[in-house]
């Protein structure tokens, strides 16, 4: 079996990340402050996912780096679109890059040989322990992220937070 490097670690850990978090990104339907912050986190642990991989080369490049190179591109693509108001745009590109991750996670998961399918036979008690670990720490960065900016955009605006106004007249 291949040697856990921290390399391997950081690429593992970021794209569980990715794994974990991107259904609540696709699937919540507010677009709002939390979704940037949740989606700004994603992001970045995409980024480490696919900037890690090209330090994990037993055979050389892969189609693996290509879907990583590929997922590069979209990122660029798809916060280019965002910024421009093109939501479409931006939410195919990171489904896709959703669906790209779950499709290398299938192959990494499914193929005897992968770190994974050894590690789950060796000890699965630090995968089963990585798994929670990861999955604790985004429900409670979400829920601080989703509880608290809805407060912090009503005291913006004035809307929730502030004394309903007083009809004229009635003072």
């Amino acid at each position: 079996m291949e040697a856990f490097t921290p390399v391997i670690i950081v690429h593992a850990v970021a794209a569980l990340y990715v794994l974990l978090l991107g259904p609540l990104q696709i699937l919540r339907r507010r677009r709002d402050r939390a979704h940037r912050m949740l989606g700004t986190t994603w992001v970045v642990a995409i980024l480490v996912v696919c900037g890690s991989s090209f330090g994990i080369m037993p055979n050389g490049f892969s189609w693996l780096h290509g879907l990583s190179l590929w997922t590069l591109l979209c990122m660029v693509l798809a916060i280019a679109a965002i910024r421009r108001g093109n939501v479409p745009t931006h939410r195919g590109f990171m489904i896709g890059s959703y669906v790209g991750t779950l499709t290398a996670f299938a192959f990494a998961a499914l193929v005897p040989t992968r770190l994974i399918p050894q590690l789950l036979r060796s000890e699965p008690l630090v995968a089963g322990v990585t798994v929670l670990a990861v999955a604790a720490t985004i429900a409670v960065f979400a829920v601080l992220a989703i509880r608290t900016v809805p407060r912090a955009q009503g005291q913006e605006s004035g809307s929730s937070m502030a004394s309903p106004p007083v009809p004229m007249g009635s003072e």
